[in-house]
Protein backbone atom coordinates (compact mmCIF):
# COMPACT_ATOMS: atom_id res chain seq x y z
CA UNK A 1 0.00 0.00 0.00
CA UNK A 2 1.08 3.48 -0.62
CA UNK A 3 2.10 5.97 2.03
CA UNK A 4 4.06 9.27 2.47
CA UNK A 5 7.13 8.58 4.08
CA UNK A 6 9.41 12.04 5.66
CA UNK A 7 13.18 11.74 5.33
CA UNK A 8 14.89 13.76 8.01
CA UNK A 9 17.41 13.18 10.68
CA UNK A 10 15.83 16.31 13.50
CA UNK A 11 12.67 14.48 14.65
CA UNK A 12 12.20 18.03 16.77
CA UNK A 13 11.90 19.71 13.16
CA UNK A 14 9.32 17.09 12.26
CA UNK A 15 6.48 17.49 14.97
CA UNK A 16 4.52 20.64 13.77
CA UNK A 17 4.31 18.81 10.50
CA UNK A 18 2.92 16.00 12.27
CA UNK A 19 0.47 17.99 13.60
CA UNK A 20 -0.81 19.07 10.04
CA UNK A 21 -1.04 15.43 9.09
CA UNK A 22 -3.11 14.56 12.24
CA UNK A 23 -5.39 17.13 11.44
CA UNK A 24 -6.04 15.76 7.90
CA UNK A 25 -5.86 11.78 9.40
CA UNK A 26 -2.98 10.92 7.22
CA UNK A 27 -0.62 8.83 8.29
CA UNK A 28 2.85 8.94 7.24
CA UNK A 29 5.91 6.48 7.93
CA UNK A 30 9.57 8.57 9.08
CA UNK A 31 12.84 7.52 7.50
CA UNK A 32 15.81 8.57 9.90
CA UNK A 33 18.67 8.97 7.87
CA UNK A 34 21.22 9.79 10.74
CA UNK A 35 22.65 7.08 10.03
CA UNK A 36 21.80 3.11 8.14
CA UNK A 37 22.30 1.81 4.91
CA UNK A 38 20.77 1.50 1.45
CA UNK A 39 19.95 -1.62 -0.55
CA UNK A 40 20.66 -0.39 -3.80
CA UNK A 41 19.65 -3.53 -5.79
CA UNK A 42 16.17 -4.07 -4.09
CA UNK A 43 13.42 -2.00 -5.25
CA UNK A 44 11.79 0.72 -2.31
CA UNK A 45 8.13 0.94 -1.36
CA UNK A 46 5.90 2.47 -3.11
CA UNK A 47 4.61 6.17 -2.07
CA UNK A 48 5.59 9.48 -2.14
CA UNK A 49 8.87 10.44 -0.75
CA UNK A 50 9.51 14.15 1.13
CA UNK A 51 13.25 15.01 1.20
CA UNK A 52 13.93 17.56 4.73
CA UNK A 53 17.23 16.89 5.25
CA UNK A 54 19.35 19.81 6.56
CA UNK A 55 22.51 21.43 5.64
CA UNK A 56 23.02 21.73 9.29
CA UNK A 57 22.99 18.50 10.33
CA UNK A 58 26.44 17.99 11.40
CA UNK A 59 25.48 20.28 14.80
CA UNK A 60 23.95 17.92 15.80
CA UNK A 61 25.86 15.25 15.41
CA UNK A 62 24.84 14.03 12.16
CA UNK A 63 27.60 14.44 10.31
CA UNK A 64 26.80 12.16 6.95
CA UNK A 65 23.46 12.57 7.19
CA UNK A 66 23.22 14.46 4.11
CA UNK A 67 25.40 11.86 2.18
CA UNK A 68 23.70 8.98 3.41
CA UNK A 69 20.43 10.66 1.94
CA UNK A 70 22.09 11.58 -1.56
CA UNK A 71 22.17 7.77 -1.90
CA UNK A 72 18.64 7.36 -0.33
CA UNK A 73 17.28 9.68 -2.68
CA UNK A 74 19.17 8.25 -6.07
CA UNK A 75 18.03 5.02 -5.02
CA UNK A 76 14.06 6.06 -4.82
CA UNK A 77 14.60 7.85 -8.63
CA UNK A 78 16.59 4.81 -10.13
CA UNK A 79 13.44 2.83 -9.24
CA UNK A 80 10.90 6.13 -10.82
CA UNK A 81 9.11 6.88 -7.14
CA UNK A 82 8.03 10.31 -6.62
CA UNK A 83 9.79 12.42 -5.01
CA UNK A 84 9.58 16.21 -3.12
CA UNK A 85 12.83 17.86 -3.45
CA UNK A 86 14.86 15.30 -4.54
CA UNK A 87 19.02 15.05 -5.56
CA UNK A 88 19.56 18.50 -6.99
CA UNK A 89 17.52 20.07 -3.86
CA UNK A 90 19.61 18.37 -1.36
CA UNK A 91 22.65 19.72 -3.41
CA UNK A 92 21.56 22.86 -3.28
CA UNK A 93 20.77 23.23 0.36
CA UNK A 94 24.29 21.70 1.49
CA UNK A 95 25.82 24.23 -0.73
CA UNK A 96 26.01 28.27 -0.80
CA UNK A 97 28.10 28.07 -3.45
CA UNK A 98 25.48 25.45 -5.95
CA UNK A 99 22.90 28.28 -4.94
CA UNK A 100 24.43 31.20 -5.96
CA UNK A 101 25.39 29.46 -9.26
CA UNK A 102 21.68 28.74 -10.04
CA UNK A 103 20.22 31.60 -9.07
CA UNK A 104 22.39 33.76 -11.04
CA UNK A 105 21.88 31.45 -13.90
CA UNK A 106 18.50 31.97 -13.67
CA UNK A 107 18.81 35.90 -13.87
CA UNK A 108 18.28 36.50 -9.81
CA UNK A 109 21.26 38.99 -8.43
CA UNK A 110 23.19 37.07 -4.88
CA UNK A 111 25.79 39.25 -3.31
CA UNK A 112 29.65 39.27 -4.38
CA UNK A 113 30.65 36.62 -3.49
CA UNK A 114 34.35 34.72 -3.61
CA UNK A 115 35.02 31.02 -1.97
CA UNK A 116 38.39 29.92 -0.60
CA UNK A 117 39.58 27.04 1.00
CA UNK A 118 42.30 27.36 3.78
CA UNK A 119 42.44 30.42 5.94
CA UNK A 120 45.53 32.50 3.93
CA UNK A 121 43.28 31.90 0.97
CA UNK A 122 40.61 33.46 3.11
CA UNK A 123 42.73 36.77 3.93
CA UNK A 124 43.93 37.03 0.47
CA UNK A 125 40.19 37.15 -0.93
CA UNK A 126 38.88 39.43 1.78
CA UNK A 127 41.57 41.77 0.82
CA UNK A 128 39.99 42.30 -2.23
CA UNK A 129 36.63 43.60 -0.64
CA UNK A 130 38.61 46.13 1.68
CA UNK A 131 37.85 49.03 2.89
CA UNK A 132 34.26 47.57 3.19
CA UNK A 133 32.89 45.25 5.85
CA UNK A 134 32.49 41.94 4.35
CA UNK A 135 30.34 38.66 5.68
CA UNK A 136 32.75 35.30 6.18
CA UNK A 137 30.36 32.76 6.26
CA UNK A 138 30.33 28.39 5.51
CA UNK A 139 29.54 26.70 2.16
CA UNK A 140 27.32 24.11 4.33
CA UNK A 141 26.12 25.89 6.81
CA UNK A 142 22.44 25.95 8.64
CA UNK A 143 20.79 28.72 10.02
CA UNK A 144 23.13 30.83 9.61
CA UNK A 145 25.78 29.66 11.96
CA UNK A 146 29.06 30.55 11.76
CA UNK A 147 28.08 33.78 9.76
CA UNK A 148 30.25 36.80 10.81
CA UNK A 149 30.55 40.00 9.94
CA UNK A 150 34.32 41.93 9.77
CA UNK A 151 35.66 45.10 8.95
CA UNK A 152 38.47 44.48 7.88
CA UNK A 153 41.14 41.23 6.62
CA UNK A 154 43.08 41.74 9.79
CA UNK A 155 39.85 41.18 12.05
CA UNK A 156 39.08 38.47 9.70
CA UNK A 157 42.65 36.92 10.44
CA UNK A 158 42.36 36.93 13.84
CA UNK A 159 38.74 35.78 13.97
CA UNK A 160 40.83 32.31 11.83
CA UNK A 161 43.34 32.10 14.40
CA UNK A 162 40.87 31.55 17.45
CA UNK A 163 39.19 28.28 19.06
CA UNK A 164 35.95 29.96 18.12
CA UNK A 165 36.78 29.73 14.37
CA UNK A 166 38.01 26.31 14.82
CA UNK A 167 34.85 25.43 15.89
CA UNK A 168 32.50 27.13 13.57
CA UNK A 169 34.85 26.09 10.47
CA UNK A 170 32.77 24.76 7.24
CA UNK A 171 31.86 21.52 7.17
CA UNK A 172 33.23 20.89 3.31
CA UNK A 173 36.73 23.14 4.30
CA UNK A 174 34.98 26.08 2.10
CA UNK A 175 34.33 29.52 3.07
CA UNK A 176 32.97 32.41 1.17
CA UNK A 177 33.52 35.68 1.42
CA UNK A 178 30.66 38.05 0.65
CA UNK A 179 29.72 42.08 0.32
CA UNK A 180 27.91 43.28 3.37
CA UNK A 181 24.67 44.66 1.80
CA UNK A 182 24.01 47.39 3.98
CA UNK A 183 19.68 47.42 4.47
CA UNK A 184 18.19 50.91 5.69
CA UNK A 185 15.52 48.16 6.74
CA UNK A 186 16.17 46.19 10.04
CA UNK A 187 14.81 43.19 8.36
CA UNK A 188 15.32 40.48 5.96
CA UNK A 189 12.51 38.72 3.96
CA UNK A 190 12.05 34.91 3.58
CA UNK A 191 9.64 33.82 0.47
CA UNK A 192 7.90 30.14 1.26
CA UNK A 193 7.00 28.30 -1.38
CA UNK A 194 5.06 24.85 -1.48
CA UNK A 195 4.53 22.72 -4.58
CA UNK A 196 6.74 24.82 -6.09
CA UNK A 197 4.48 28.72 -5.46
CA UNK A 198 4.68 31.31 -3.24
CA UNK A 199 2.53 30.85 -0.53
CA UNK A 200 3.34 33.52 1.52
CA UNK A 201 6.07 36.02 3.11
CA UNK A 202 7.78 36.87 6.47
CA UNK A 203 9.95 39.71 7.36
CA UNK A 204 12.45 38.67 9.92
CA UNK A 205 13.85 41.45 12.11
CA UNK A 206 17.28 40.21 12.67
CA UNK A 207 18.37 41.57 15.70
CA UNK A 208 21.87 42.01 14.55
CA UNK A 209 21.86 38.18 14.48
CA UNK A 210 22.15 35.99 10.93
CA UNK A 211 20.77 32.83 12.94
CA UNK A 212 17.24 32.98 11.43
CA UNK A 213 15.86 29.97 11.91
CA UNK A 214 11.96 30.48 12.23
CA UNK A 215 11.38 27.19 13.96
CA UNK A 216 9.60 27.37 17.27
CA UNK A 217 12.22 24.99 18.62
CA UNK A 218 15.48 27.26 17.31
CA UNK A 219 13.59 30.41 19.54
CA UNK A 220 13.73 27.99 22.49
CA UNK A 221 17.33 27.11 22.33
CA UNK A 222 17.67 30.79 21.04
CA UNK A 223 16.41 32.05 24.47
CA UNK A 224 18.35 29.19 26.55
CA UNK A 225 22.04 30.53 25.22
CA UNK A 226 21.68 33.63 24.78
CA UNK A 227 20.10 37.03 26.41
CA UNK A 228 19.94 38.86 22.77
CA UNK A 229 16.79 40.96 21.73
CA UNK A 230 14.10 38.17 20.29
CA UNK A 231 14.17 37.70 16.52
CA UNK A 232 10.76 38.57 15.08
CA UNK A 233 9.02 37.28 12.37
CA UNK A 234 5.66 39.25 10.44
CA UNK A 235 3.53 37.95 7.59
CA UNK A 236 4.00 40.34 4.61
CA UNK A 237 2.40 41.18 1.59
CA UNK A 238 5.17 43.85 0.11
CA UNK A 239 7.15 41.44 -2.32
CA UNK A 240 7.50 42.13 -5.90
CA UNK A 241 5.20 39.75 -8.04
CA UNK A 242 7.99 40.20 -10.96
CA UNK A 243 10.55 38.55 -8.00
CA UNK A 244 8.05 36.02 -7.14
CA UNK A 245 7.65 34.55 -10.62
CA UNK A 246 11.44 34.89 -10.75
CA UNK A 247 11.90 32.50 -8.20
CA UNK A 248 8.76 30.08 -8.82
CA UNK A 249 10.60 30.01 -12.50
CA UNK A 250 13.93 29.05 -10.26
CA UNK A 251 12.31 26.75 -8.40
CA UNK A 252 11.62 24.87 -11.66
CA UNK A 253 13.98 24.53 -13.41
CA UNK A 254 15.75 23.09 -10.11
CA UNK A 255 13.17 20.58 -9.03
CA UNK A 256 12.33 22.11 -5.89
CA UNK A 257 8.95 21.88 -4.64
CA UNK A 258 9.35 23.08 -1.00
CA UNK A 259 11.56 26.46 0.13
CA UNK A 260 12.11 29.24 1.64
CA UNK A 261 14.24 31.53 -0.02
CA UNK A 262 15.62 34.94 1.34
CA UNK A 263 16.75 38.06 0.18
CA UNK A 264 17.45 41.85 1.14
CA UNK A 265 17.51 45.18 0.22
CA UNK A 266 20.18 47.49 0.11
CA UNK A 267 20.19 51.36 0.07
CA UNK A 268 19.16 51.97 -3.46
CA UNK A 269 16.26 49.48 -3.72
CA UNK A 270 18.51 46.90 -5.20
CA UNK A 271 17.28 43.33 -3.94
CA UNK A 272 19.86 40.34 -3.51
CA UNK A 273 19.04 36.88 -2.88
CA UNK A 274 21.41 35.07 -0.66
CA UNK A 275 20.00 31.95 0.74
CA UNK A 276 17.25 29.02 -0.46
CA UNK A 277 16.94 26.44 2.35
CA UNK A 278 14.63 23.41 1.01
CA UNK A 279 14.07 21.88 4.71
CA UNK A 280 12.06 24.90 5.13
CA UNK A 281 10.58 25.63 8.66
CA UNK A 282 7.64 27.96 9.72
CA UNK A 283 7.08 30.11 12.37
CA UNK A 284 3.64 29.48 14.03
CA UNK A 285 3.31 32.48 16.38
CA UNK A 286 3.45 34.88 12.78
CA UNK A 287 0.88 32.73 11.03
CA UNK A 288 -1.39 32.70 13.72
CA UNK A 289 -1.17 36.72 13.84
CA UNK A 290 -1.23 37.18 10.24
CA UNK A 291 -4.72 34.60 10.53
CA UNK A 292 -2.97 32.29 7.54
CA UNK A 293 -5.88 30.34 6.34
CA UNK A 294 -3.60 27.37 5.95
CA UNK A 295 -0.19 27.16 7.29
CA UNK A 296 2.53 26.33 5.93
CA UNK A 297 3.47 22.39 7.14
CA UNK A 298 -0.76 22.18 6.78
CA UNK A 299 0.07 23.55 2.91
CA UNK A 300 2.98 20.48 2.84
CA UNK A 301 0.38 18.31 4.10
CA UNK A 302 -2.02 18.82 1.82
CA UNK A 303 0.14 18.80 -1.00
CA UNK A 304 1.94 15.30 -0.24
CA UNK A 305 -1.70 13.87 0.55
CA UNK A 306 -2.74 15.43 -3.30
CA UNK A 307 0.51 13.89 -4.45
CA UNK A 308 -0.17 10.81 -2.59
CA UNK A 309 -3.71 10.30 -4.24
CA UNK A 310 -2.75 10.88 -7.27
CA UNK A 311 -0.46 8.45 -7.70
CA UNK A 312 -2.83 5.95 -5.99
CA UNK A 313 -5.25 6.27 -8.80
CA UNK A 314 -2.80 6.04 -11.71
CA UNK A 315 -1.76 2.96 -10.70
CA UNK A 316 -4.31 0.49 -11.67
CA UNK A 317 -3.06 2.39 -15.28
CA UNK A 318 0.64 1.46 -14.71
CA UNK A 319 -0.50 -2.17 -13.67
CA UNK A 320 -2.36 -2.41 -17.00
CA UNK A 321 0.81 -0.86 -18.48
CA UNK A 322 3.50 -3.69 -17.12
Amino acid sequence: MSKIYVLHENPEWITPLHAAFAKRGIEVEEWLLDEGSVAFDTPPPEGVFYNRMSASSHTRGHRFAPELTHAVLNWLTLHGRRVINGPRALYLEVSKVAQYAALEQAGIKTPRTQVAVGHQSVIEAASNFAPSPFILKPNRGGKGLGVRLFATPDEAAGYLASEEATDEAPIDGIWLIQDYIRSPEPFITRCEFVAGRFHYAVQVETGGSFELCPADVCAIDDKAASSAPAIKFTVTNSVDPALIAAYENFLKANDVEVAGIEFIRDANGQVFTYDVNTNTNYNADAERKANISETGMEAIARFLHDELQSQTARQPEIIAAE
